[in-house]
């Protein structure tokens, strides 16, 4: 009896599915648009727009993808944001930023993270703490709401106003202090001006007496990840912000260079 030929690396399947070849190359075309439109799907791969629904109502039920009820855009869902996390534990993405919060730890004498946008949450990956008394603790592993945090809203600028609106549906907003931003209004104001200087700031909205300022490696660079330095509000001085500004730039030119 003679053996089936195993298909070369990188090579077509030898009996190929097309329905999961489709459903796949979705997936793959969301991850460079990050948006696809049920016309956009059908006109990619070939097929009636029937055909292509049917794929990504598949893709929407297992968390794949998520439908913006308003547009009716088709975005990455929270299962893809699992893989991606699935990814980086493989490829050790702490474990490679680790030497450069060190770094910036030790030259800004305040703490340092690596974090990533998770639906509304931002996670803490890596952290690194300066030997000095007054810190900020390291909230490495920990959630938090994304836009009360200067790394949250350094990567939500990076967003198109649909994507954001589709993780923050209605105007009104949670807060966590009393200086938390609490409408999405505010929000998209605070991102403009974030596009424009290319680093975010805290003050004292995710925690009381803390401040920390943020920037994120490129849209276009995967993983999608920003560093931030967290200080005691009363030391993020404006002079602090411009010479962490720097200190963050080149961290960020740094891990770019890494993953990118």
């Amino acid at each position: 009896m003679q053996r089936k030929r195993t298909p070369a690396a990188g090579g077509a399947p030898q009996y190929p599915i097309e329905s999961v070849d489709n459903a796949l190359r979705l997936i793959l075309l969301l991850g460079e648009r990050q948006e696809l439109r049920l016309s956009d799907a059908a006109s990619y791969l070939g097929v009636a727009t029937s055909t292509a629904h049917r794929i990504l109502a598949m893709l929407v039920w297992r968390g794949f993808v998520r439908q913006n009820p308003q547009t009716k855009i088709y975005e990455p869902g929270a299962a893809l944001t699992t893989v991606a996390f699935s990814v980086l534990r493989q490829m050790d993405l702490p474990g490679l930023a680790q030497p450069i919060l060190e770094e910036v730890s030790s030259s800004a004498r305040e703490t340092s993270h690596l974090g990533m946008l998770e639906g509304d949450q931002i996670r803490f990956l890596a952290a690194s703490e300066p030997d000095i008394a007054v810190r900020v603790a390291s909230r490495l592993g920990k959630n938090l709401p994304a836009h009360c945090t200067s790394t949250g809203k350094a990567l939500l600028a990076e967003l198109t106003q649909e994507q954001l609106r589709v993780i923050y549906p209605t105007e009104k907003l949670p807060g966590v202090t009393e200086f938390s931003i609490r409408s999405r209004s505010e929000l998209e104001s605070q991102l403009a001006e974030i596009r424009e200087r290319g680093f975010a700031v805290n003050r004292e909205e995710s925690e009381e007496g803390v401040g920390s300022m943020a920037m994120a490696v490129p849209s276009d660079v995967r993983p999608h990840v920003a560093i931030n330095i967290a200080a005691p509000v009363f030391r993020l001085t404006d002079e602090k912000v411009e010479e962490f500004s720097k200190t963050l730039s080149t961290a960020v030119g740094r891990l770019v260079a890494l993953i990118g």
